[in-house]
């Protein structure tokens, strides 16, 4: 009995001195554990100490026997590196950990997987898959503190190839939920080849940070698996859908994805759909690629370090065929009626680049004509206003030449506007004026007094911004002639009405941030490409009233900042957002899919814009169709995102009419509901 106690005793003083140590480590080890965008920032600092929240998974062994047992050593880690118990006993929060093994057949490029699984029968087609799959169901052996020994329960076959790479991906995520700390999730990667050689073949076409440029972080199947490497292993040819007969194999499926609305089936009314685990309907014929599909490079990203980022430059049937979906190869349909039984004469037609543009080439076929190398380019200066005091008509001066410096006739251009806009403290006012006409010299300089008056009661500091493009024609004379506006990159400059220091807009996001997921952001036919041109138009008094049909009124708000939030927030608004363009276009945006998370405001914003209270001389915003009209310049950013009506009703409560609104008492970086407090994950 005395034994026991001892015993009892000293395994209490293990844990205690366990956890004494781990909490030194964890408070002394260099750099920040958490950013003020993670949960466990807030989290009483008690608690991070217990709990020690987050997860590393790390594979760090593997071989296979010649009877085909496959054996794998992984870590599962704290972001400190100290070792967690898998099963939550020692350590809180269990840790679910699935590990896959597969290899990458003698001179082939994608993978195929030991570890599979059977999926059916469908109960829509009868039919049964085998599809790759990771497995839980083997034996785990502690070997350490955190560190593990995983035998599968697939095997390799007798005879496997012992000369080829072989990979064992491992995916895990630790349930914190009951500290209010969300679920974590890591996965890792181990290559080797079983006879001890050097592995000198991998998969690895596109980086996962790529991936995050839009998808902030990339998180698939409940978020547990967030790499491509880890990805490549299960999405093979190996694997196709039962219920649909579509492939998951991962050249296939992403492009079909990613094509999504601008599929050949989807437009001939055969929707893109993936049914998965308890038959979850996934349909991809709404997406929408942002960088727009043609743009092969934005996900094939050049100088990133993927091994085979020029594997879009190799055409083959399963990868081209993917988003030219109505191309038959067996029967040469929309192929020029050729049949293309291999891989093998693809790179014959389909060379890397040829000598005209927009021809079979590769580069040529997804070359997006205002890239072309034949267009001349439009350059913009703004040089100087004059003459802009109140009640005076302002006197630009401004320069269009082409890429090579030479003059451009403004009269001869396609369009080309001065938009003034003003105060800069918040825009209220926008005027366009045509200045085709606009007196010049030889050397592509004009001067333009405008139409526009300064307001008589103006201050402060206005802007005036310019946009145009000339018709250019590529390829004239030819079959593929076509006609492309060559915009000019949109310039601002801000000048001052009463004398005043010159203050510019504040600055709230960057065309560079946009540029992330949209490639290379242009809109209204390529005349606005800049922020800073974008907002002398969006300002807080503006609607698409002008456009919007008589029987759908009342009018839509285009304040910058609600449609953006809007826009982005997409199928997640709870009511009808669409807004009524040139023509009386319709757009609506309850169908977008936003790839990122609406929780992270620094994908967007700059310099901590988003950060409460906001400036103190901004104005209200016009909103015919919303709960409160106008709205105050907070709840108009807020409500855009949080569309419901106790949240409409939650602003309304605290804002007065004498002084506005309260919002930072609560919502400021210091508050206890701040920004990154409410938005954190």
């Amino acid at each position: 009995m005395r034994n026991a106690s001892r015993r009892a005793w000293t395994i209490r003083l293990v844990l205690a001195l366990a956890f004494i140590l781990s909490t030194f480590l964890l408070i002394s080890a260099d750099g920040p554990q958490f950013t003020v965008h993670d949960k466990a920032y807030y989290a009483d600092s008690n608690l991070v100490n217990f709990v020690r929240p987050g997860l590393v998974t790390d594979v760090t062994w593997a071989a296979i026997a010649d009877d085909g047992t496959i054996r794998a050593r992984f870590k599962i880690t704290d972001p400190r590196g100290l070792g967690l118990d898998r099963l939550g006993v020692t350590t809180p929060g269990t840790i679910s950990v699935s590990l896959i093994a597969a290899y990458i057949p003698q001179g082939k490029t994608q993978y195929v997987a030991y570890t599979t699984r059977v999926q059916g029968p469908s109960p829509i087609t009868g039919q049964s898959a085998t599809q790759a799959a990771g497995e839980n169901n083997g034996t785990f052996t502690m070997l350490a503190d955190g560190e593990y020994e995983y035998v599968f329960r697939a095997k390799a076959p007798v005879g496997f190839d012992k000369t080829v790479t072989h990979s064992i991906g491992a995916y895990s995520s630790r349930n914190l939920s009951e500290f209010d700390l969300g679920t974590n999730y890591d996965d890792d990667v181990y290559n080797f080849v079983p006879d001890g050689t050097p592995v000198t073949v991998t998969r690895d076409v596109i980086k996962t940070a790529t991936c995050n440029r839009c998808h902030d972080p990339l998180s698939i199947h409940g978020g547990s698996r967030r790499s491509i490497e880890l990805c490549v292993l299960c999405h093979t040819p190996q694997t196709t859908d039962p219920d649909t007969g579509n492939t998951v194999d991962m050249p296939v499926m992403t492009h079909k994805i990613h094509m999504g609305e601008d599929l050949p089936s989807v437009q001939a009314g055969t929707p893109y759909v993936i049914i998965g685990n308890q038959q979850s309907v996934h349909d991809y014929s709404h997406v929408v690629f942002p960088a727009g599909a043609i743009n092969c490079t934005h996900c094939h990203e050049q100088g990133k370090g993927a091994a085979q980022e020029d594997a879009y430059l190799k055409p083959n049937r399963a990868a081209c065929g993917a988003c030219h979906d109505n191309v038959d190869f067996a029967t040469g349909e929309n192929h020029a009626s050729l049949p293309q039984i291999s891989d093998n004469q693809c790179a014959t037609c389909h060379n890397v680049q040829g000598e005209l543009e927009f021809d079979l080439s590769i580069m040529g076929a997804h070359l997006e004509p205002r890239f072309s190398r034949d267009m001349p380019g439009t350059v913009f200066e703004i040089l100087a206003v004059d003459n802009a005091a109140p009640g005076q008509k302002p006197t630009v001066s401004f320069s269009v030449k082409n890429k090579a410096g030479a003059a451009i006739q403004a009269s001869t251009m396609t369009r080309l506007s001065l938009v003034f806009s003003g105060p800069t403290s918040d825009y209220a006012i926008m005027v366009s004026e045509d200045v085709r006409q606009a007196p010049g010299t030889d050397d592509g300089r004009y001067t333009w007094t405008a139409n526009w008056a300064v307001p008589a009661d103006a201050t402060g500091t206005y802007s005036v911004g310019i946009e145009g493009y000339s018709s250019i024609t590529l390829l004239p004379g030819t079959e593929k002639e076509q006609v492309v506006r060559d915009a000019g990159v949109n310039k601002v400059m801000h000048f001052s009405v009463d004398g005043s220091t010159v203050e510019p807009r504040r600055q709230i996001v960057a065309i560079e941030k946009c540029n992330e997921c949209h490639g290379s952001l242009t809109l209204h036919g390529n005349n606005r490409n800049q922020i800073e041109q974008c907002v002398l138009c969006h300002n807080p008094m503006i609607t698409d009233v002008a456009q919007r049909p008589a029987e759908d009124l009342p009018a839509q708000s285009i304040d910058f900042r609600m449609m953006i939030h809007k826009i982005h927030t997409g199928e997640e608004l709870t009511y009808d957002y669409t807004i009524f363009g040139r023509g009386q276009s319709r757009n609506n945006y309850n169908e977008v899919l936003f790839p990122g998370d609406r929780r992270n405001c620094n994908a967007c914003h700059v310099n901590e814009s988003q950060q409460l209270p906001l400036g103190e001389k901004l104005i209200k915003a016009v909103d015919p169709r919303g709960y409160l009209n106008p709205v105050g310049p907070t709840t108009a950013a807020c409500t855009a995102c949080h569309t419901s009506i106790q949240a409409a009703s939650h602003a309304l409560v605290n804002t007065t009419e004498l002084l506005g609104e309260s919002c930072s008492v609560c919502h400021g970086p210091d508050a206890d509901f701040s920004l990154n407090k409410v938005h954190a994950r």
